[in-house]
C-alpha cells in the first residue's frame, strides 16, 4: 500500500514540477502578484487620503485675527492666508464646490471676534460667536485643511476657558492598547478570508487538471487498469495535490504578509507585524494543512465527476463562492467562538480556528476539534472518491 501511494505521489509531483511554466504560475506567481497588487493598492489608498508634503493649502478668510493666523501657521497651514471681503463669500463657496483646486477653505469670523468672545458668557443663554468654515469633503486637501483648522480652534477655545486638562502630559502614555491588540484586530479580520481564498485558488488551479484532465486525455484509464488499488490512486493524488496547494498557499501568504503593512497603512499606525511567535505559526500550519486536505478532496470529487476540466471548473465555482462567503464571516466576528459546535462545521471551523490564532484567543479544544473534523471529512471524501474511481460509468464517461 505504502509503495503504491508513494509511486502515485511521485508521479503527480513529477508531472507538475517538470512543467516549469505550470510550477511558476501556480506556486511563485501568486505570491509575487499579490505582493505587487497589495503594495500598489496600499500606496494608492494612502495617496487618496493623505496630502503631499509640499502641498500649499489655498485659504481665504474674512475678519480673521492676526493671532489666529499665527496659530494656524504653527499648525501647518500656510502663512499667506488671503484676506477677503464679506462680499466674496459666494464666489469663494463656488470655487470650493467646483473642487478644481482653486480654493481649499474659506473662513468667516464675526467682526471684532476677540472682543466678542471675551464678552461672551456661556450662562447668559445668548448665542455664542460663530465661525463659518466652508470646505469640500470630496477633496483630500480641503478636508485636511478643515481638520487642521477645527483642531487648532478647539485647542484655542479650551485655552480660553480652561478649567481642567485632559491627557495634558505628552510624556505619559494614555493609549493602553498594546501592539498585540492592534495587530490582532487587523490580522484576525483579514487573513482568514485571504488564506482560504489562496488555498482554494491553488486547489482549483491544479485539481481539475489532475483528474478530469486525465479523464479528458484518456490517461487515467491506463492507470485504473493497473494492479494498484484505486483507493491508493485516490490517496496518492490527494496527497500530491495537497503538497502543491500548500506550497502555493505559502507563496500567497508570504506575499500578503510582506505587503500587508502597506495595505493596512501600518507604517502610519505603528502596528507591529512581528507580534506572532513560533507557537502561533505552528498552530496556523496545522490548521491550514487540515483544511487543505478537505478542500483538495472536495475539488477532486467534483473533478472526478466532471467530463472535462472546463466542466469541472464550472462545477467548482459555486463551491468557491461558498468558501469565500464563509471566509468573510471572520470579518464580522468578535473573536473566536467558544461553543465547540462551530468547530465541526466544514470550512467555518477553520475560520474560527484562524480567528483564535490571530486574535491570541485560541480555544484549545475547539482547535483540536477543527483539525480532527477536517481530517475526518477528508477521509470520508477519500472514501467517496475511491467509490467513484471504482465506477466504470463515472471514470470512463467522457
Amino acid at each position: 500500500m505504502k509503495n503504491t501511494i508513494i509511486t502515485i505521489l511521485k508521479k503527480e509531483l513529477k508531472r507538475f514540477f517538470i512543467d516549469k511554466r505550470m510550477a511558476f504560475t501556480t506556486i511563485l506567481m501568486p505570491g509575487i502578484m499579490i505582493f505587487v497588487l497589495y503594495t500598489f493598492m496600499g500606496d494608492a489608498i494612502s495617496g487618496m487620503v493623505t496630502v503631499d508634503d509640499g502641498y500649499v493649502y489655498k485659504i481665504e478668510s474674512t475678519n480673521m485675527p492676526d493671532n489666529i493666523k499665527n496659530l494656524l501657521v504653527n499648525a501647518g497651514l500656510p502663512e499667506g492666508i488671503k484676506d477677503a471681503d464679506a462680499s466674496a463669500e459666494d464666489k469663494a463657496k463656488e470655487k470650493i464646490a467646483n473642487n478644481e483646486g482653486e480654493l481649499d477653505l474659506y473662513i468667516v469670523f464675526p467682526e471684532d471676534f476677540e472682543n466678542a468672545i471675551a464678552a461672551y458668557n456661556s450662562s447668559s443663554g445668548q448665542k455664542a460667536p460663530e465661525i463659518k468654515v466652508y470646505y469640500n469633503s470630496a477633496s483630500t486637501e480641503s478636508q485636511a485643511a478643515y481638520n487642521i483648522f477645527t483642531e487648532t480652534m478647539d485647542k484655542y477655545e479650551s485655552e480660553m476657558t480652561n478649567k481642567f486638562d485632559i491627557n495634558h502630559d505628552e510624556n505619559t502614555l494614555y493609549d493602553l492598547a498594546n501592539e498585540k491588540d492592534s495587530a490582532a484586530f487587523i490580522f484576525s479580520s483579514m487573513l482568514p478570508m485571504l488564506l482560504l481564498m489562496f488555498v482554494f485558488s491553488a486547489c482549483m488551479a491544479i485539481g481539475p487538471e489532475s483528474i478530469s484532465g486525465e479523464k479528458e486525455r484518456g490517461t487515467i484509464a491506463t492507470m485504473l487498469v493497473t494492479p494498484a488499488k484505486r483507493s491508493h490512486i485516490a490517496l496518492g493524488k490527494i496527497m500530491a495535490l495537497s503538497i502543491i496547494a500548500i506550497l502555493s498557499g505559502m507563496s500567497s501568504t508570504i506575499g500578503t504578509l510582506l505587503s500587508l503593512p502597506k495595505l493596512a497603512n501600518m507604517e502610519e499606525t505603528g502596528i507591529d507585524t512581528n507580534v506572532y511567535g513560533i507557537y502561533e505559526y505552528i498552530m496556523l500550519a496545522v490548521v491550514m494543512m487540515s483544511v487543505v486536505l478537505l478542500i483538495v478532496t472536495l475539488v477532486s470529487i467534483i473533478s472526478a465527476f466532471a467530463k472535462s476540466t472546463k466542466e469541472a471548473n464550472t462545477y467548482i465555482t459555486p463551491l468557491m463562492i461558498v468558501v469565500m462567503l464563509v471566509g468573510l464571516s471572520g470579518m464580522f466576528s468578535d473573536g473566536a467562538k467558544t461553543d465547540l459546535f462551530y468547530y465541526v462545521i466544514p470550512v467555518y471551523n477553520t475560520v474560527q480556528a484562524m480567528t483564535g490564532i490571530f486574535s491570541f484567543d485560541i480555544v484549545p479544544s475547539g482547535m483540536a476539534l477543527s483539525v480532527a473534523s477536517n481530517i475526518i471529512y477528508a477521509g470520508l471524501g477519500v472514501f467517496v472518491l475511491t467509490r467513484m474511481f471504482n465506477s466504470e460509468k463515472i471514470m470512463f464517461n467522457k
